[in-house]
């Protein structure tokens, strides 16, 4: 089983997208321009802990 990255906006606070972790991620947090449906917008998604 590979272990998952979940995703939250950086707006609302919803989670609502999970990847795939990589063997190579390095130590920074991952942030992607993602769709919120709860702000029915594009934004910025980070990793949470």
């Amino acid at each position: 089983m590979s272990k998952k990255i979940i995703l939250s906006c950086d707006s609302c606070g919803t989670r609502n997208y999970s990847v795939p972790a990589r063997s190579n991620h390095s130590t920074e947090r991952l942030s992607l321009k993602k769709f919120c449906s709860r702000c029915n917008a594009h934004t910025i998604h980070k990793q949470t802990a």
